[in-house]
């Protein structure tokens, strides 16, 4: 009977069916905290990953048995997770966002290898662990952003009737609090001012993507 079993495993697969079912489950779950939170790669992209990566690791065990190197196709699973990745950091010009979503999907691919290489505990536990990174430490964060930093900058632009519209924008975009703006017309130039409240790290994105803007000549931080 157990032989039968094994031949019967074997032959439709059942095991290949259970790891990719499996990927679907965790690589979803993965996903649909992303897809919540209205981020670039949600559901359907850490599925779509896992389940590739599974399958890619089960077929380098599988050339293994007829000669080859097992690490060879699963070696070009993070340099495809890594070009996926880099789509999600270059999201808007001057400012670095993204990367929480790029680390998910590396750590997504590393679970569905750990899936196909029958690592199933190891994979379980990773899962539950970036579960727990992604919603649990949000609050964290959230309490780190409540001790938050004011920064004012000065921003001289060419004289457009749209420039102030667009770096409000640019900071909202930036997930900084615009407390007030004031602007002025100085000989030729529009000078906008900028009174923005949020952590640390945000004001320095804004101050790269207002440099970067096209129509700002200059940025001072007014201190």
């Amino acid at each position: 009977m157990p032989q039968i079993w094994n031949e019967l495993v074997k032959e439709l697969r059942l095991e290949l069916m259970v790891q990719l079912a499996l990927a679907v489950v965790l690589g979803g779950a993965v996903g649909l905290e992303r897809e919540l939170k209205g981020k670039p790669a949600g559901l359907r992209t850490n599925i779509l990953i896992c389940i590739g990566a599974t399958l890619f690791t089960v077929l380098s065990f599988r050339m293994a048995e007829a000669g080859g190197d097992p690490g060879r196709v699963a070696a070009q699973i993070l340099p495809g997770v890594g070009f996926i990745g880099a789509g999600t950091i270059l999201h808007m010009r001057g400012a670095v966002t993204g990367l929480t979503s790029a680390a998910t999907i590396w750590v997504v691919a590393a679970v569905g290898m750990a899936l196909g290489a029958r690592s199933y505990v190891e994979a379980l536990g990773a899962t539950m662990l970036l579960m727990i990174v992604l919603a649990g430490l949000g609050k964290v964060e959230d309490l780190l952003a409540r001790q938050a930093s004011h920064s004012h900058l000065v921003v001289h632009c060419l004289p457009e009737s749209k420039a102030v519209e667009e770096l409000e924008a640019l900071v909202r975009r930036t997930g900084l609090e615009l407390e007030r703006t004031q602007s002025r017309v100085e000989n030729v130039d529009l000078v906008v001012e900028l009174y923005v409240r949020g952590p640390k790290r945000l004001h320095d994105q804004l101050l790269i993507a207002a440099v970067h803007h096209a129509g700002v000549r200059t940025v001072s931080t007014g201190e």
